[in-house]
């Protein structure tokens, strides 16, 4: 008995399911059919802006029950089972997808590889026409390869990384640094600008990975110097926010000591004074320099700083007290204090 009670609740979740999807399938002809996959910190912020602009939405992520809250919190959308179901409804198709090891640059593009190309992926049900924006941050030269299989299927491929953190994701304000045709970025544009303010160009496939990599490396070396520079002062005797506000004035100043000081109590409603919670995880920086290491490698480009920041951030990744934390939180560690 409770066998076939179970059993007839999925065939009327199953039944009420298609009904969703056919009444979205049939929305007015102008209503976007937007597939998203990826729901986390930044992804469910980035679905609920394009459903609030009017798209017709369905989603998909690991966790079930978060694809699902999050359906039933837009007017048009549905939460779908796999990759294949939302390529199947989707005339455009959005990956926001963390790594599976946030250690390791391989375990992600192992987990945007799987999402595209295996069973049950966006590839075996692609349709032709469909524009596929990759929002992960991934290899350049993963994205290039992408890229040309998805013109394989007769479909079109942008990488689109992002910078603003989950503030900006949830405010809409993201940049979005975009690489592929002239053609794919301008049918791309209008869904970018619906979920951000910033939508660069950067070129052919894999620029706009490229463009994320080297601004991220960049961050991680200026927040280490933001960090050492600002414990030195303390050290010396010097009050933390006098120190950052000549900092901030002078040839020092740089976006990780005048809008996110890692010193604690310096600037409010940053991580560094709420105990480096929320923000970017030291985890995910660590996974972002990996990715520079790897493209500098086969680029043969030299970037010692690249490289002894990754040596750092690679460390306190393995942390339990540094690894969930706010990447700000290298401060902690020249300050001789544990992160709790």
């Amino acid at each position: 008995m409770a066998s076939l009670v179970a059993r007839k609740g999925k065939e009327v979740a199953m039944l009420c399911s298609l009904r969703v999807i056919q009444h979205l399938s049939t929305s007015a002809a102008n209503t976007p059919r937007v597939g998203f996959i990826g729901l986390g910190n930044m992804g469910g912020h980035m679905a609920r802006n394009l459903g609030r602009a009017g798209c017709a939405l369905f989603l998909h992520d690991v966790n079930r029950a978060t694809a699902e809250s999050i359906a039933g919190s837009i007017p048009q959308a549905i939460a779908l089972n796999s990759p294949e179901e939302v390529a199947a409804q989707s005339d455009t198709v959005i990956t926001m997808l963390p790594a599976n090891d946030l250690t390791s640059q391989y375990f992600l593009s192992q987990h945007v590889t799987s999402v595209y190309r295996d069973a049950g992926g966006i590839f075996r049900a692609v349709r032709p026409g469909t524009l596929l924006i990759d929002a992960s941050t991934i290899d350049p030269l993963l994205a290039g390869e992408l890229s040309r299989e998805a013109l394989e299927h007769n479909a079109y491929m942008i990488d689109a990384p992002v910078s603003g953190g989950v503030g900006g994701a949830e405010a809409g304000t993201l940049t979005f640094m975009v690489g592929g045709t002239q053609d794919a970025y301008s049918k791309a544009k209008p869904f970018l600008n619906m979920m951000g303010k910033n939508v660069v160009h950067c070129g052919e496939n894999g620029t706009g990975q490229a463009a994320k990599i080297c601004n991220n490396m960049l961050l991680a070396i200026t927040m280490i110097g933001t960090a050492e520079a600002m414990n030195l002062g303390r050290s010396l005797g010097i009050d933390p926010s006098t120190l950052a506000g000549i900092i901030n004035t002078s040839t020092g100043r740089c976006w990780s000591s005048d809008t996110y000081n890692p010193c604690p109590g310096v600037l409010p409603n940053v991580p560094s004074s709420r105990n480096y919670e929320g923000g970017f995880a030291t985890t995910l920086m660590a996974k972002d320099l990996g990715l520079a290491i790897a493209a500098a490698g086969k680029m043969k480009a030299s970037i010692p700083l690249g490289s002894l920041s990754h040596q750092l951030y690679g460390i306190l990744s393995k942390q339990d007290e540094y690894a969930g934390k706010d990447f700000s939180s290298v401060y902690k560690l020249f300050a001789g204090e544990k992160s709790t």
